[in-house]
């Protein structure tokens, strides 16, 4: 029987034109302060961070984020402005919506309950929805002539999430496995 672990996150993910824009900025990190991270994965906010399932268990999952992305209303999203968690990464700062807020904890209390998923860190810290540009490969003397550049720069965006989108690991970067439309947000279309 094959064990096969694989690795997923749950998050919203902006429209495309959006998603270029944070491409962009992404590329301007690993040509200007070779930090290539943030460019493993599409452009997110993350809801549930990375966590293992079975391949076996993977329909069971999908089958939970279905009934409960079925519930939820589509989030309105602010990107506004640049923000850090010093000395290492730099992201677009994602206005904390009382929406966002709601949805996150629900879902870890959902992902708990229903598939067992438990993320410790999250528990003991506040959440803080951000959007990466750059991470783990800026060294702090990038950081800070990075931060010194993008602290002051503007950037604003609005978007609808109108899905949550299921992201799996495939040895290298981050792509797309899933996405479960917020139920309520079918009505409309």
């Amino acid at each position: 029987m094959n064990q096969s672990k694989q690795r997923f996150f749950i998050a919203l993910v902006p429209p495309p034109d959006i998603e270029q824009h944070i491409t962009e900025i992404q590329q301007y990190f690993a040509e200007h302060y070779n930090s290539r991270g943030a460019l493993n994965s599409p452009p997110h906010i993350t809801l549930q961070p990375p966590f293992h399932s079975l391949a076996e268990d993977v329909p069971t999952l999908e089958q939970s984020l279905n009934e409960f992305s079925a519930n939820r209303l589509s989030i309105p999203v602010t990107l506004s402005g640049f923000a850090a968690f010093a000395p290492r990464v730099i992201y677009a700062d994602v206005v904390k919506s009382p929406e966002l807020l709601e949805i996150h904890s629900y879902l870890m209390s959902y992902m708990q309950a229903n598939v067992g998923i438990v993320d410790r860190v999250s528990q003991t810290r506040p959440f803080v929805p951000h959007m990466t540009v750059a991470f783990r490969d800026l060294t702090p003397e990038n950081f800070q002539t990075a931060w010194l550049e993008f602290s002051e720069r503007s950037l604003h965006f609005e978007f609808t999430a109108s899905a949550l989108t299921l992201l799996l690991h495939d040895g290298s970067r981050w792509n797309i496995s899933n996405q479960f439309p917020l139920g309520a947000s079918l009505q409309k279309s």
